[in-house]
């Protein structure tokens, strides 16, 4: 994917400061591949700290930390949805730390950092919502879908793709969104019927947009970031969010308790919560960003301007909330998909 207007020699170029500082860091990103290594040969070269960078979809990630609490391997998680890293704090599996950054954060973001008793803090957010194929709709004269509801019109049958919950950050967002809206037993008949209409179940939040732009699908579930992203890159999508409401992300960090290069962790953290880190992501995925001084995102829709549920993370972020809601839906949901 081509990136848009602000690439990784711009991110290079601002942090371009005399390297002083040695040491290593290893991180665990949960964000598109090209952004998790911009944010590697930045930080690299603004403090002389090598980054040794694993991508992974959030729930594969906080299955990685778990395996290795005993001895992580990982030191900071930066990226994925902000429902896992609330979860790894509940576990103890993450430490607090105050950064200087702190005061300069959305309420969203402190309210992330607060909520975790310190153990994460939001970098980004985003919104959850539908991309479709322009084209394809045309050729087909469907109109393209504005509410939950309409996903279920009979002319989708076969057509959607959706990630799968257990691996997905979006897709738990979108699980607990429409137990939220509809309350839980409705929430899982709805989502019985759009199983009739999904074709696959995605691995990432991201692959959904992809395979719109690709007209290997007629509509996707996924982040709106992700789908403006394909929208820019001048493929025949287009983008709505649900008329009933929908949720969003706060994109989050987390200091892994027993980080083996604690204090180069601790510099990965406050550099991560800068405008000049945090306005990559704004302009080249749409990403909304938690320093108050980052740009704000060119193409992607304003928070303002999209319904959103008023989304209980204090409960959806919960461990055992989670475990019993995705049990739930591997029971009822994926034991029977297509």
């Amino acid at each position: 994917m081509k990136s848009v207007g602000f690439g990784i020699g711009a991110l290079v170029a601002l942090a371009a400061s005399p390297a002083y500082a040695q040491g290593s860091v290893t991180v665990l990103c949960g964000v598109q591949e090209e952004w998790c290594k911009a944010m590697a040969v930045a930080f690299e070269k603004k403090t002389g700290i090598g980054v040794a960078m694993t991508r992974k979809s959030a729930g594969e990630a906080l299955a990685q930390i778990r395996a290795e609490a005993a001895n992580p391997k990982i030191d900071i998680w930066w990226g994925s949805s902000g429902d896992p890293h609330l979860q790894a704090a509940e576990e103890g599996l993450s430490v607090a730390y105050d950064s200087p950054q702190m005061k300069d954060l959305q309420s969203w973001a402190q309210s992330q950092y607060k909520q975790s008793q310190g153990r994460s803090v939001g970098i980004y957010a985003g919104a959850l919502g539908f991309v479709y194929n322009t084209e394809m709709l045309a050729k087909r004269g469907i109109q393209p879908p504005k509410c939950w509801a309409d996903l279920l019109r009979p002319e989708f049958k076969g057509e959607i793709q959706m990630p799968n919950p257990s691996s997905s950050g979006a897709a738990y967002t979108a699980l607990a969104t429409l137990v939220q809206i509809f309350g839980e037993d409705a929430g899982f008949d709805y989502l019985k019927k759009l199983n009739e209409s999904i074709n696959q179940y995605t691995k990432s939040g991201a692959a959904p947009a992809a395979a719109v732009a690709r007209g290997e699908t007629l509509v996707g579930i996924s982040w709106v970031n992700d789908s403006v992203i394909q929208k820019v890159n001048k493929f025949p999508v287009d983008i709505s969010t649900p008329c009933e409401g929908t949720g969003y992300e706060i994109g989050s960090m987390s200091i892994l308790k027993g980080a083996k290069n604690l204090e180069s962790a601790k510099k990965f953290y406050d550099f991560a919560l800068t405008p000049e880190a945090q306005d990559y992501g704004a302009v080249n995925f749409q990403m909304t960003p938690s320093n108050k001084q980052s740009v704000s995102p060119p193409d992607a829709p304003k928070f303002e301007d999209v319904r959103l549920i008023d989304y209980n993370f204090q409960k959806y972020g919960m461990v055992e909330e989670r475990k019993r809601l995705l049990g739930r839906w591997e029971s009822e949901i994926k034991s029977v998909a297509n």
